[in-house]
């Protein structure tokens, strides 16, 4: 708790540790999260997401909403992704979880990023394994998109989503090659990009397409060059 005791000690009241996971995937959203810890309650076992298993990040997280003085999540889209790209997207989303916060924090601790935003920010390089603050972040942001994600390999099961997250996995990067990307892939990441077969429509936007032809133009999706 160094950086938040520093904070404090210089007056500030809510300091928010801010994080982000998603940014090396190649499908869906960049999560991110904002957390304010009490300074009277200390939740034990609090660090970096990518070293924890599951099953303790989930429980973790359970304490950290439960705990926390206040805490919000947010998410920007593959869309957005490949209009912005993944950096300015990570900041995006980190700025949008603060300013959601139900209480105004009065300093940022932020994993590696500065943020568009006026409230008084420290950017600390390997933050989610320094500060409790924006471990406490990554763990809720992790929890959260780990069950985004999943949410969709029913309807993807070729891409192991499941199981890998929309990360660079063996199968994932097979699928890739053998089906294509689907709709929530991120064209601009090089992966997704040069993957041999034209990106698949998803089964709905068929229907629809073919009950509506004069709206083809407004839900085809082509391959990108």
């Amino acid at each position: 708790m160094r950086f938040e005791k520093q904070a404090w000690a210089a007056g500030a009241k809510l300091v928010a540790g801010v994080d982000e996971v998603g940014r090396g995937s190649l499908f869906g959203p960049v999560v991110a999260a904002a957390v304010i810890l009490s300074p009277d309650y200390r939740i034990r076992g609090l660090r970096d997401s990518k070293l924890l298993p599951a099953e303790r990040r989930e429980e973790l997280a359970v304490r950290i909403r439960e705990r926390a003085i206040a805490w919000a999540i947010t998410a920007v889209d593959s869309a957005r992704i490949d209009q912005i790209n993944i950096y300015q997207a990570s900041r995006l989303a980190m700025r949008l979880a603060v300013e959601q916060l139900s209480c105004a924090a009065d300093h940022l601790l932020v994993d590696a990023l500065k943020l568009d935003c006026d409230v008084p920010q420290q950017a600390i390089i390997h933050g989610d394994a320094l500060s409790v603050s924006i471990a406490a972040a990554s763990i809720i942001a992790k929890v959260e998109r780990d069950r985004m994600v999943a949410t969709w390999d029913p309807v993807f099961p070729m891409y192991g989503l499941a199981s890998n997250k929309g990360y660079s996995a063996p199968k994932h990067l097979a699928a890739l090659r053998e089906h294509g990307p689907s709709p929530l892939h991120r064209q601009s990441f090089a992966p997704v990009w040069s993957a041999p077969i034209p990106q698949e429509v998803l089964s709905f936007m068929r229907e629809e397409s073919a009950a509506f032809p004069e709206s083809r133009e407004l839900i085809d999706v082509e391959p990108v060059a």
